[in-house]
C-alpha cells in the first residue's frame, strides 16, 4: 500500500472517530434532557471547531459530509409528501373559496412587502459599507453564468404537466399547485355533498397524522446533522478563502442581521403584538436548521413543527403559509442579496449607479423574487435579472462564487425565518393564533428526547 492511500486512509478515520465521539456526546445531552436548541446550538459549534480543525491540518472530511447528506436527504424525502398533504388538508378545512383568496392575499402580501424592504436595506447597507472597494474585476475561468429563463419558460415550470412525474423529480411548486386544484375541488364538491368527500377528508387528516409522526423522527437527528453540516462546510473553505472577501460577508450579514431584528422584531412586536425575545427564541430551531441546510424546502418540516407547536398557530394556517413560503419566499436570497451584488460589481467595474437605478432594482428584486418561484438557485436567478435590469457586467457574479456559500447560510436563515414571522401575522389577523398558551408555554414543545 502507498503512502498516499494509507495517508488518505488515516485522515478519513480520524474524521470519523471524531464525529462518532461528537455525535456519542450529543447523544448523552440527549439523553440528559437538554434541550432540543440547546444541543442544536452545540452541535453547530462542534462543527464549526472540528472543521477548521480538519481544514487545518488538511484531514479528509468525506465521513462528515456523509452524515451531513444523510441528514439531509431524510429531510428532503419529507417535502413532497407533506407539501401535498398538508396543503390540500389545511385548504379543505376552509369553509369557502373567498376565505381561501382572503388567506391567500395576506400571505402573498406580506412576503412581497418584506421582500422589498430587504432589498432597500441591502441597497443602504452596500452604499455604507462599499463592499467592493479594493477588489479587482477577475472573473474566474470556470464561470458559467446561467441562463435566465423567460417569462414563458417560468410559467410552464409551474404549472404541473404529470404531478407524479413532477412528485419524482422533487419539483415542489407543480405538485402545490396540484394540491391546490384538489383542496378546491373537495370544497367545491362538499358544498353540495359532503357525504362525498367525508371518507377523502378523514383519509388526508389520518395521513396528516402519520406524516407528523415521520417529522418527529427526522428532527430528532438535527443536532447531529447540523454538527455534520457546518463541520463540512468549514472543512472545505477554511478561514483563508474568506479572507479576500470578508468585507462582502460582512455586508451581507449586516444587512441580514439588520432586516432581521428590525423587520422581523418590528413585525412581531407592533403588528402581532409579541413580544420579539420571545419569538425568536421558540423559532430559533427553524434558524439554525436553515442556517446550516441551506435549503427552505429541507427546513419546511422543522419549520412547521416550530409554527405550530412553538409559536401556537393554527395547523391550518401554518400548513397554508409555510409550504408557500418555501416556494417564494426570498427575503435574503432575492432581497437582500441582488442588492449588495449589484452594488458591488458596480464599484468593482468603476460603473455609476443613480437614484432611478436604485429604485429600478428594488422594483426588479421584489418582482424576480415571485418570476423565481421554484427554480432550482433563486438567488443566482434573481441576482443575475437586477444585474441585467441594471446594465452590470453579469460577469461579476463570478466574483462572489468563492464565498457564496457562506453567506448563503444567512440567506436562507433570513427566508425561512421570513415564512414563520408570515405565518404567526396571518394567523394572528385570522383569529388563529393562540396567544394563551404562546405566553402560557415553559417548556420546550420540540424536547424530543433520545435519538
Amino acid at each position: 500500500m502507498n503512502n498516499n492511500l494509507w495517508n488518505a486512509l488515516q485522515s478519513n478515520w480520524v474524521s470519523l472517530v471524531v464525529s462518532i465521539v461528537i455525535i456519542g456526546f450529543l447523544h448523552v445531552l440527549a439523553r440528559k434532557r437538554i434541550g432540543f436548541g440547546t444541543r442544536v446550538l452545540i452541535g453547530l459549534g462542534l462543527g464549526l471547531i472540528a472543521g477548521i480543525v480538519f481544514n487545518s491540518f488538511k484531514l479528509d472530511y468525506k465521513s462528515v459530509s456523509t452524515i451531513g447528506t444523510i441528514y439531509v436527504n431524510l429531510i428532503k424525502m419529507l417535502v413532497i409528501p407533506l407539501v401535498f398533504v398538508l396543503v390540500i388538508n389545511s385548504i379543505a378545512q376552509l369553509s369557502s373559496l373567498g376565505q381561501l383568496r382572503k388567506i391567500g392575499v395576506k400571505t402573498i402580501g406580506w412576503f412581497l412587502l418584506t421582500t422589498g424592504i430587504a432589498a432597500i436595506i441591502g441597497l443602504l447597507v452596500a452604499l455604507a459599507m462599499d463592499p467592493g472597494s479594493g477588489i479587482s474585476a477577475s472573473v474566474p475561468k470556470d464561470y458559467k453564468p446561467r441562463d435566465i429563463p423567460t417569462f414563458s419558460q417560468v410559467i410552464l415550470d409551474l404549472v404541473p404537466s404529470n404531478p407524479f412525474s413532477d412528485a419524482a423529480g422533487g419539483k415542489v411548486v407543480p405538485v402545490l399547485i396540484f394540491a391546490i386544484f384538489v383542496a378546491i375541488a373537495i370544497i367545491h364538491v362538499g358544498s353540495k355533498k359532503p357525504d362525498v368527500v367525508a371518507p377523502v377528508k378523514t383519509l388526508i387528516q389520518s395521513a396528516t397524522a402519520v406524516l407528523h409522526q415521520v417529522v418527529k423522527y427526522v428532527i430528532r437527528l438535527t443536532p447531529y446533522g447540523v454538527y455534520a453540516l457546518i463541520g463540512s462546510m468549514a472543512a472545505k473553505y477554511g478561514i483563508e478563502t474568506l479572507a479576500p472577501l470578508v468585507k462582502l460577508i460582512g455586508t451581507s450579514y449586516l444587512a441580514l442581521l439588520i432586516h432581521f431584528v428590525l423587520v422581523f422584531g418590528g413585525l412581531v412586536l407592533f403588528v402581532a403584538k409579541v413580544n420579539p425575545i420571545k419569538f425568536f427564541k421558540k423559532a430559533y430551531p427553524t434558524v439554525a436548521v436553515a442556517f446550516t441546510t441551506r435549503s427552505s424546502y429541507a427546513t419546511l418540516p422543522v419549520n412547521l413543527e416550530v409554527i405550530t407547536k412553538r409559536l401556537r398557530v393554527s395547523p391550518r394556517i401554518a400548513s397554508f403559509v409555510a409550504p408557500l413560503g418555501a416556494t417564494m419566499n426570498f427575503n435574503g436570497c432575492g432581497g437582500i442579496w441582488p442588492a449588495i451584488v449589484a452594488i458591488f460589481v458596480a464599484k468593482v467595474y468603476n460603473l455609476q449607479l443613480g437614484l432611478s437605478d436604485y429604485i429600478v432594482l428594488v422594483l426588479v428584486a421584489v418582482i424576480s423574487s415571485i418570476g423565481v418561484a421554484g427554480v432550482p438557485g433563486p438567488a443566482t436567478i434573481s441576482t443575475t435579472v437586477v444585474l441585467t435590469a441594471l446594465g452590470l457586467p453579469l460577469e461579476g457574479m463570478g466574483l462572489v462564487i468563492a464565498v457564496e456559500s457562506v453567506i448563503d447560510m444567512g440567506r436562507t436563515a433570513v427566508n425561512a425565518t421570513g415564512t414563520t414571522v408570515t405565518s404567526l401575522l396571518v394567523a394572528n389577523a385570522e383569529g388563529e393564533f393562540d396567544r394563551e398558551a404562546f405566553d402560557r408555554d415553559e417548556e420546550d414543545p420540540l424536547d424530543l428526547g433520545a435519538a
